[in-house]
C-alpha cells in the first residue's frame, strides 16, 4: 500500500516539470513532508486540454456512496481488477489524474512489534506522480473532492520491504494517464506497472514519521 507521502518541491519547480494551469487558485503547495490520507493535497486533473491543480481529500468517496466515511478505507486501489471494482470502474475510464510527489515512505516489519520505516525517491530528485483516480462526491453540505493511489506488485528495490508500491508514471506516460478521450480502461492498464528500480533509491528514515503529526523536515534525516 502507500499510506504516506513527502511533497518538498518549490511550486516553480513544479510548474516547470508538469506545466499546471493554477488559476483555479486556493492550492497549497508549500513543503509537506508527511501526508497522510484524510488529509488535502493538490491534484492534477486535464480540463479542455488545460492541466489544473485542485485540493483533493485523500481517500476516495465514490459519487455514489451514502457516507463519505467510506473514504477511510480507499486511499489506494490495487491495480489488479481495478476496471471491474464498481469504486474504481468509472473514474478509471473518465477521472483519472496525477498524484503529485517527491517520494514516499513505506514500513518493513521483520516481525510483530517492528516497524522500521524506508523512504523512496527517484535518484534524479526530481518529483513524480502517482497514478490516482479521483470523484466528486455531492450529497452533502459541499462538494467533497477525492482521490485514490493506484497500487501494484513491487520492483526489486521495493520487494524487500513490502509487498505492494503505488504506481509511479513515467513522464512520458502522464499525457495518456489525462487523456479524457482515452475511455476504455484497458487502454490504460498497461501502464499500472512497477516503475523501474534502477532509477529509484531508499535509505531508513527515523521513526518520527510514524505519527502524521510530525510534518516536518526531519522526517526524511536517514537513521543511524
Amino acid at each position: 500500500m502507500c499510506g504516506r507521502f513527502v511533497k518538498k518541491s518549490s511550486k516553480e519547480e513544479l510548474r516547470k516539470r508538469f506545466g499546471f494551469d493554477d488559476s483555479l487558485g486556493g492550492v497549497m503547495l508549500e513543503p509537506r513532508y508527511n501526508i497522510a490520507p484524510s488529509q488535502e493535497h493538490p491534484v492534477l486533473i486535464l480540463n479542455q486540454d488545460r492541466r489544473l491543480l485542485r485540493m483533493m481529500k485523500w481517500g476516495l468517496v465514490p459519487h455514489w456512496s451514502r457516507d463519505p466515511k467510506i473514504g477511510y478505507k480507499m486511499i489506494n486501489a490495487r491495480s489488479e481488477g481495478i476496471e471491474e471494482k464498481p469504486s474504481f470502474s468509472g473514474p478509471l475510464k473518465k477521472k483519472r489524474c496525477l498524484v503529485i510527489a517527491d517520494g514516499f515512505y513505506e514500513w518493513h516489519k521483520p516481525d510483530k512489534k517492528t516497524k522500521i520505516p524506508y523512504y523512496f525517491s527517484l535518484k534524479s530528485g526530481e518529483p513524480f506522480a502517482f497514478a490516482g483516480l479521483w470523484d466528486l462526491w455531492e450529497k452533502g453540505d459541499e462538494p467533497l473532492y477525492t482521490f485514490t493511489i493506484i497500487t501494484t506488485s513491487p520492483n526489486e528495490l521495493m520487494e524487500p520491504v513490502h509487498n505492494r508500491m503505488p504506481v509511479i508514471l513515467s513522464e512520458s506516460d502522464e499525457a495518456r494517464w489525462l487523456d479524457p478521450e482515452i475511455t476504455d480502461s484497458k487502454d490504460v492498464l498497461s501502464l499500472l506497472k512497477p516503475y523501474n528500480a534502477e532509477e529509484m533509491e531508499c535509505f531508513k528514515v527515523s521513526t518520527i514519521v510514524n505519527s502524521p503529526k510530525n510534518d516536518v523536515p526531519e522526517c526524511l534525516i536517514p537513521a543511524n
